[in-house]
């Protein structure tokens, strides 16, 4: 149980890892893109991308740990709604976990021996993880999150910021769009790898939400340079 527990700890902050890192791509991506747009002074472009990057790693660390606090703290709540149920009227509880597996296709017979010998090992767990749909004890550590975004973010914004800086600035601009999509994809592969989702339409949805974003600042950006 502890090992799973762990498992579980890890997975949460490697999406919040690579959820960091993506937002890290697309905001300061929007934001040196929009500015280049609008001026060549790399100066300014340099700074407004170190000024995005600075603001979204407070921002998306600050997020993370409200968050993850907030889920905790419900999760807690409805473990103690839990328990007052279970002592207030156990048969309803016992009742309702044997129809919820009855409803996923198992009989009626079956269903009971199974409750039975589910509520009789832990009746808290069981109902909670039936009614509501998690693990108790599996928590994730806000202030880890908050720290694997913390790192995260800025480590996803280094690569806009690289591309606009350093490329010659004739191309520049296309140049990070191209660094930008490739970026964007990787980490939508990865993140639907850890939901175990499907990873073309995790890719696709990245891809796509990036290029939006980052055309809109440049239009943005354009319109305002003239």
């Amino acid at each position: 149980m502890e090992k799973k527990r762990s498992l579980s700890q890890k997975i949460n902050v490697m999406r919040a890892s690579v959820m960091g890192a993506n937002d890290g791509i697309v905001s300061v991506a929007g934001i040196v893109l929009g500015v280049a747009a609008a001026t060549s002074n790399n100066f300014a472009i340099f700074i407004s991308g170190i000024s995005g990057m600075l603001a979204g790693t407070v921002s998306m660390a600050m997020g993370e740990f409200v968050s993850v606090n907030t889920q905790k703290d419900s999760e807690k709540n409805a473990i103690s709604i839990q328990k007052r149920a279970l002592a207030d009227s156990y048969d309803t509880e016992f009742n309702t976990v044997k129809h919820k597996l009855v409803t996923d296709g198992i009989s009626d017979e079956l269903a009971h021996q199974a409750t039975k010998e589910m509520m009789d090992r832990d009746p808290i767990k069981t109902t909670v993880r039936q009614k509501y749909g998690f693990n108790v004890g599996e928590y994730t550590n806000p202030l880890s999150a908050a720290i694997a975004s913390m790192i995260s973010f800025p480590t996803g914004s280094i690569l806009p910021l690289v591309a606009i800086t350093m490329f010659p600035n004739s191309i520049r601009i296309e140049a990070t769009f191209v660094a930008v999509l490739i970026a964007l994809a990787i980490t939508g592969f990865t993140a639907a790898k850890l939901g175990n989702s499907n990873k073309f339409h995790g890719v696709v949805r990245n891809v796509i939400s990036g290029t939006l974003t980052m055309l809109v600042t440049f239009i943005i950006g354009t319109l305002i340079g003239s």
